[in-house]
């Protein structure tokens, strides 16, 4: 008997579930919360520097896209509504110029693009911008560097965390399906 209830006892004590292993470093989301203050403080100067360009420049009316940039037509085509959907065919050309009016690339550099939208790469700035234009337009941007080429650069002439401006002209929209038909 006494053997039966040592047994018990010990089937008892070992039927405990497996205890929860503690993390050997305890991660508080500080990093996080540093960056996100990095990036509104970046934004907050960027948007200062556009704002001073915007003010600067009398001859133009500029509008805030819902994207964040901000715009002002150059060319405005009243006779169309049509604007690129995914999968349209675009024939477009665009310059790349610093806030402080120095070219990086122009259109020459660029050439003569034809873009198939939202299926290729550009950066997120452009890939929004083209979808806003019709036929027949051209638009001058601002872009903060968070929808240019970000924290990155393009590895090329434009560095970390630069905002610049675009020219995007529209030439011709093929819609996606007339291309199928």
């Amino acid at each position: 008997m006494r053997i039966l209830s040592i047994i018990f006892l010990i089937a008892l004590v070992g039927c405990g579930g497996p205890e929860a292993r503690r993390p050997v470093e305890v991660k508080s989301g500080s990093f996080f919360k540093q960056s996100v203050k990095r990036s509104k403080e970046l934004l907050a100067k960027e948007e200062k520097l556009m704002q001073d360009v915007m003010t600067n420049d009398t001859l133009h009316e500029y509008t805030h896209s819902a994207s964040g940039s901000w715009f002002y037509y150059d060319v405005k085509n009243e006779e169309v509504n049509y604007t690129p959907q995914p999968d349209d065919l675009v024939v477009m050309t665009y310059n790349i110029i610093s806030l402080k009016n120095d070219t990086i690339y122009s259109t020459d550099d660029i050439g003569t693009l034809t873009y198939k939208v939202d299926k290729q790469d550009l950066f997120p700035g452009l890939r929004n911008s083209v979808k806003m234009l019709k036929e027949g337009e051209t638009a001058t941007f601002l872009f903060p560097s968070s929808l240019g080429y970000g924290y990155h650069g393009d590895n090329d002439k434009i560095g970390v965390n630069v905002p610049f401006k675009v020219t995007l002209s529209i030439f011709k929209i093929e819609k996606e399906k007339e291309l199928i038909e």
